[in-house]
């Protein structure tokens, strides 16, 4: 029997989990995000939740769009050939925030569902998505908290995904002109279809539903922590590695721009304060050193 695809039952979801998620960090930060409701020419559009300037949240952006077309654009039909000339719709929450604390982390959240169909011929579809934690001062329990809310959330679908999911997450925020990874990961899934549609759904909703247990301990931990300018002159500069990767290497901003998106809710993602320099090191022995040295390089945190 063919599995029934519900992109109405995918749409609805997301719209529940993009307001669940923002109610939440309402309550944490004390002040309102900004709604923002956007049409695109092409086909679709999509909501923007946007906080800048808050108390908690130097920047927060939490998105869902749903957008169609006939073309899809290079990022897209690169990999895949047989959904070249098919019309389209892809759909997705995707989330970064960006605290103002510098002991707490900034977080991505994406998850998403793409269907490409023609007249005659079976669908192609498939969901998308993870979360990743990029701290700019390291906390052991921290990270073991996040990935193992990762693994939580994925345990229920077979015990392969996990290792499977934080390797992709691993190799995919990387920045290879660096040599570095962007954080600390969590676990990244793109083109997924194997289980059938209800339990690949299924699965997707509980990546989605596991975010807020997955991070808000570590904003509630972290929000109050004292510090200084040292502190947050490291943050500026370690947010230029998000900047970087977002612009060189994500797929998910080179769709956005090439489908034709809206570049405010596409670059909502990046960080307000940034800094660059050239050639610096910190110092032997200190907190920003074990960044480097601690945390960046890839390993088992749940061992």
């Amino acid at each position: 029997m063919t599995d029934f695809i519900e992109p109405a039952a995918v749409k609805d979801y997301l719209l529940g989990l993009q307001s669940r998620i923002v109610e939440a960090l309402e309550r944490i930060d004390g002040k309102p995000f900004l709604r923002d409701s956007w049409l695109r020419p092409e086909g679709g559009g999509g909501i923007s939740r946007l906080l800048e300037e808050g108390n908690v949240l130097e920047r927060g952006g939490v998105g869902f769009s749903h957008v169609t077309g006939k073309n899809l654009p290079p990022s897209a039909a690169a990999n895949r050939p047989e959904i070249a000339g098919r019309n389209w719709e892809a759909m997705g929450v995707s989330l970064v925030l960006h605290p103002r604390n510098p002991y707490a982390p900034t977080v991505h959240m994406n998850v998403r569902f793409f269907i490409a169909q023609a007249e005659g011929e079976a669908p192609v579809w498939w969901f998308g998505g993870g979360m990743d934690l990029t701290p700019y001062y390291g906390f052991e329990e921290d990270v073991r908290h996040f990935h193992r809310s990762c693994r939580d959330a994925l345990a229920p679908f077979g015990e392969e995904l996990h290792p499977r999911f934080k390797q992709w997450c691993d190799d995919y925020f990387y920045l290879k002109h660096r040599k570095e990874a962007r954080g600390v990961g969590g676990i990244f899934f793109d083109d997924f279809n194997a289980p059938g549609f209800a339990q690949s759904f299924a699965m997707m909703q509980s990546v989605g539903d596991h975010f807020l247990p997955a991070y808000l301990p570590l904003l509630e931990k972290r929000r109050e922590m004292p510090y200084g300018e040292r502190e947050r002159d490291f943050q500026a500069y370690r947010r230029g590695r998000y900047v970087e990767f977002n612009l060189v290497f994500d797929r998910g901003t080179l769709f956005g721009l090439q489908s034709g998106g809206r570049t405010e809710s596409i670059l909502m993602s990046m960080p307000p304060l940034v800094k660059w320099r050239y050639d610096w090191h910190p110092a032997p022995g200190t907190p920003e050193a074990a960044l480097a040295t601690d945390f960046l390089p890839h390993r088992d945190w749940l061992a």
